[in-house]
């Protein structure tokens, strides 16, 4: 299970990217199994191949690995019996169902109807012959991202889950690597995860390291059996070090040529999915991919990052409830403003309470919404409203905008919206403008409200919203903060918002060595709670707040700043990374 610890923004991005990663590279190479797609051929979500799958669906590969994420997502120690009896009743229940696709060893396993994981891995262990299939690499992913803070127990994890239908020490070996690789490009952004597991096993070195250097220097024709463990494993490490891209367009390339090897086209994709996924994150994963993708049991994207984002933090919401909470509750922050775009009469322009009111077909959020059917079709773009907190932001942004074309293209009318309608709306609505050849800067006047964050403008227009052409802003005042707490690399400071709350921020240089080199938490106070905390404090009505903490910020900080707030009646969000 995984150890205790915050996730920066770009970590949990990259979390929730690892099962999304995995079902967008199996449903592209769905319709394309068994084949070798011609060079001239364009590889898409085209649904079909042997099992007819529909386009966007995902296949066994996806499916098993979400058996895995339902167990891994409550925050399970999946080494333990209990919870690979869950994993076993999760394939039991999927194999039950009739899937199309299933794997010959993984039906010979699974056809015995075993009751319990030691059943099934002993089924699995007896069996004769070629065992060392692709069919545990393909599901390996999201056992990675369980044990981001532990390293040794994410082999053991990996070996226990392969064993319920793989006991073949390569096919073993192939999932503890590839599992590791992913926790670290989870926790790291980068891909070296997989030479990183061969250093820390030398003994695994002499196998696997001229592989990985065959898959990085040859040709696909080179390891043509990827319905073999090694071979799909070197598949999918050739697509990830061949494609040309260095932003996060990377992802998208790597799956392609990943489908253009031919034959298990959709595992070894779904493979370097998961990695890819980790590496880049949801936000690299195009909307036009993520509207599409669904499949056993009745899930969707949004399901996918629901399940990574659990299993990253060990099962547990955030201070917000999210991503388990039906709906975010943004009512603080309504303000009724709503306007239309001022180059598409058939966009809104708004804020999240602009939901309820109605007037559009689909909704494009680009703030958390919650897990409940909102009735109507929702887009969900992972675009947080805070400097350095968006990797793939230029991508994001063009993205958004290009998702909102496509709507209007199908003859719909789209509500474009964050959560008070201030910094990300007008920004999309901005580069939205752009792809029509109408001046952005006009967004700005049809919504007079509009203070978009400068890094995300820039990222659009490429200066800041202020001067000639644009809305005459006055600038924001920088809000007058004060330290409250300094100790071990710990700084905590607190300032009022404009829009009159309190926060406390904090900034923790040295953190848990597995979880980055630092990370951040905002925790807000409402003004009307205010009073409250200075009476604590030892305040009169009307003294500063400011002053009072940085007087009293080791009492506060000492025993945890929510934990002193909830003592007062208060509860206090907590805004980590969003």
């Amino acid at each position: 299970m995984n150890s205790s610890g915050r996730l920066s923004a770009a970590q949990l991005d990259r979390a929730a990217g690892v099962l999304l990663g995995t079902a967008a590279g199996d449903a592209l190479g769905a319709g394309y199994e068994f084949s070798y797609p011609a060079a001239d051929a364009e590889v898409d979500l085209i649904g079909g191949g042997p099992f007819g799958f529909a386009p966007g669906e995902w296949t066994d590969d996806t499916s098993m690995a979400i058996a895995v994420a339902r167990v891994s997502a409550t925050g399970a120690d999946l080494r333990e019996s209990a919870a690979l009896d869950a994993v076993a009743a999760g394939f039991g229940e999927w194999f039950a169902g009739g899937p199309r696709d299933v794997g010959n060893q993984t039906r010979a396993v699974l056809a015995h109807n075993s009751t319990t994981a030691a059943q099934m891995q002993a089924r699995a262990a007896a069996l004769t012959g070629r065992t060392g299939g692709n069919g545990s690499l393909m599901r390996t992913a999201v056992v990675g991202l369980a044990y981001l803070g532990d390293a040794a127990g994410c082999a053991e994890a990996a070996a226990q889950v392969s064993r319920l239908t793989h006991a073949d020490e390569r096919a073993v070996q192939a999932c503890q690597l590839w599992s590791h690789a992913i926790r670290y490009a989870v926790l790291t952004g980068t891909f070296d995860g997989v030479r990183d597991y061969l250093s820390r096993h030398p003994e695994l070195a002499s196998f696997w390291g001229p592989l990985l250097e065959q898959a990085e220097t040859g040709e696909p024709s080179d390891f043509p059996h990827n319905g073999w463990v090694v071979h799909a494993l070197q598949t999918a490490w050739w697509a990830i070090t061949r494609a040309a891209a260095r932003d996060c367009t990377h992802l998208q390339q790597a799956l392609e040529l990943c489908v253009r090897a031919g034959h298990d086209t959709d595992t070894t994709a779904a493979i370097a999915g998961g990695l890819l996924g980790a590496r880049w994150g949801a936000s690299a994963v195009p909307q036009r991919w993520r509207r599409m993708l669904h499949g056993w049991p009745g899930m969707t994207a949004r399901n996918l990052v629901a399940l990574g984002v659990l299993t990253a933090r060990g099962g547990a919401d955030d201070a917000d409830g999210w991503p388990s909470v039906p709906r975010m509750d943004y009512t603080r922050w309504d303000n009724g403003n709503v306007a239309v775009h001022p180059h598409d009469g058939g966009v809104l322009l708004g804020g999240a309470d602009a939901v309820a009111a109605g007037g559009f077909d689909v909704e494009v959020a680009l703030c958390r919404m919650g897990s409940a059917d909102p009735g109507h079709e929702r887009v969900e773009v992972w675009l947080i409203d805070a400097d350095d907190a968006n990797p793939n932001l230029a991508f994001v942004l063009d993205d958004a905008a290009r998702t909102v074309q496509t709507l209007r293209a199908e003859g719909k009318r789209v509500l474009l919206h964050c959560v008070q309608g201030r910094s990300r709306t007008p920004t999309v609505a901005a580069r939205y403008a752009q792809l029509l050849a109408q001046d952005p800067d006009q967004v700005l006047t049809a919504m007079p409200w509009a203070q978009p964050r400068t890094e995300l403008w820039d990222a659009v227009v490429g200066e800041n919203p202020t001067g000639t052409g644009r809305r005459d802003l006055e600038p924001t005042p920088e809000p007058v903060s004060v330290q409250i707490y300094e100790q071990d690399n710990l700084f905590v400071s607190a300032h009022i918002r404009d829009d009159g709350d309190l926060e406390i921020a904090g900034q923790d240089l040295s953190p848990p060595e597995a979880f980055g080199d630092e990370y951040e938490y905002f925790i807000s106070v409402k003004t009307t709670d205010i009073p409250t905390v200075v009476a604590a404090l030892g305040g009169q009505p009307g003294d500063d707040i400011l002053v009072l903490l940085k007087a009293h910020g080791e009492q506060i900080v000492s025993g945890g700043e929510q934990k002193w707030l909830r003592s007062l009646g208060i509860e206090p969000d907590l805004h980590t990374w969003w």
